[in-house]
């Protein structure tokens, strides 16, 4: 396995919340940043958050500031994202990859097949 393996998508009601899981291969995981993206159709991968390999920075796009958190488990190659008060626009498609310190999705690279996120106004 190389692509990583996102989980906890789901419906939920605006103002809730999800947590996001990736799994990676340790291959794809270790010494990376990780990043989250999201997408809905018709529109390009939008950055959400990305986190450095030792779990000390992080970098949110303004739209998710103060709502998201981004975290990492290196002991199990894993990948969080804490949504919190979420919003209908939050609705897309969630991605987790590995790759550069970059809020830009060309500068990632191993994507996983990704969860949906509906949230319902």
């Amino acid at each position: 396995q190389v692509q990583p393996v996102e989980s906890g998508g789901g419906l939920v009601q605006a103002g809730g919340s999800l947590r996001l899981s990736c799994v990676a291969s340790a291959r794809t995981y270790n010494l990376n940043t990780m990043g989250w993206f999201r997408q809905v159709p018709g529109k390009e991968r939008e950055f959400v958050a990305v986190v450095n390999w030792s779990g000390l920075s992080t970098r949110y796009a303004d739209s998710v500031k103060g709502r998201f958190t981004i975290s990492r488990d290196n002991a199990k190659n894993t990948v969080y994202l804490q949504m919190n008060s979420l919003k209908p626009e939050d609705t897309a498609v969630y991605y987790c990859a590995a790759g550069t310190w970059s809020t830009s999705a060309d500068d990632f690279r191993s994507w996983g097949q990704g969860t949906q996120v509906i949230v319902s106004s």
